[in-house]
């Protein structure tokens, strides 16, 4: 067989049966779709409201059918596929042709495609307020019932077919099914051989990172501290002068200031009151940060006339 040949017969053909399109693949489209739908008109309203502002709603639906109008004519009128499947190498084929080959839609099916899709939304928006203006003993209430009922089955039917979709691949919606279309690729697939350690160091990065977000919280850092300290005491041990500093009481051992309102904790070390108290308070495990003593009573230091005394010199 030749190996050319094959190759042309695929670029040609272009067939989902050698390689399906996913279902993925095909829902995306049409987030796709919807995301440019929104896009467009987002930056249409903002400019048309810019001119002429106030002047917008009672015309919506009819611009909106305007735009999407304009977006069918340029993609599926032109080019047989959205904008969503384009981005995805994906187009419609006329499913009722029964030839080897690629065939595009036909007119009539493009058109069609236009009423069911553009028209479909216009009458949903727009029927509301043509049967509220419309007097109540006329016949237009029984047209709108029935209508009402005609939605209820098509939603019906098209959850059934989404159904059989999510069984067979094809055919997502009811529209493609009635009007004989189906979505194939428009370039060749090949099969590829992907590596995947990246993704998986990616994932155990992730999953990691998660894992410190979720245990930091629970480390107390403080405690974690004073317990180094006392394993590993400052090179050179503890000077005279710090020695003198601690037991006149000038310098928090939390914020390493003139203590205020000097209190201590039960061991040699003082604290300012604010600074022992909110740090109690936010952790209940608090300990001393230079020696490791778990809080127990907050008691204001006797020295206090000696640190009076000192301050006056």
């Amino acid at each position: 067989m030749d190996d050319t040949g094959g190759d042309k017969h695929f670029m040609e053909d272009s067939s989902s049966t050698v390689t399906p399109v996913l279902r993925i693949s095909q829902l995306d489209a049409f987030e796709l779709d919807r995301a440019l739908e929104q896009l467009v008109w987002s930056q249409f309203t903002q400019c048309f409201q810019h001119f002429k502002p106030g002047h917008l709603t009672p015309f919506e639906p009819e611009l909106k059918a305007l735009l999407q109008l304009l977006l069918w004519r340029f993609t599926i009128y032109s080019q047989n596929a959205t904008v969503g499947q384009s981005l995805l190498h994906i187009r419609y084929k006329n499913d009722l042709s029964q030839a080897a080959r690629y065939q595009p839609m036909s007119r009539q099916q493009k058109l069609w495609f236009a009423l069911c899709t553009v028209g479909e939304r216009w009458l949903q928006e727009r029927s509301h307020s043509l049967f509220l203006r419309l007097p109540a003993d006329s016949a237009f209430p029984r047209v709108r019932r029935a209508l009402a009922l005609l939605g209820g089955f098509a939603k019906v039917a098209s959850l059934l077919n989404f159904l059989v979709f999510l069984q067979r691949g094809r055919l997502p919606t009811l529209t493609e099914r009635c009007l004989g279309i189906r979505a194939v690729f428009s370039r060749p697939q090949r099969a590829r051989e992907l590596g995947f350690e990246h993704v998986n160091r990616e994932l155990l990065w992730h999953g990691f990172a998660q894992f410190l977000i979720f245990l930091c919280p629970l480390v107390n850092t403080r405690r974690l501290k004073a317990s180094v300290g006392t394993v590993f005491p400052p090179l050179g041990g503890l000077k005279a002068g710090d020695v003198s500093r601690a037991a006149r009481c000038r310098e928090c051992a939390l914020c390493g200031e003139w203590p205020t309102l000097p209190h201590t904790i039960g061991c040699s070390h003082v604290f300012c009151y604010y600074c022992i108290k909110s740090s109690s308070i936010a952790d209940v495990s608090l300990a001393c940060p230079q020696c490791g003593t778990g809080v127990q009573t907050v008691e204001p230091v006797r020295v206090q006339i000696e640190m009076n005394n000192f301050h006056a010199r």
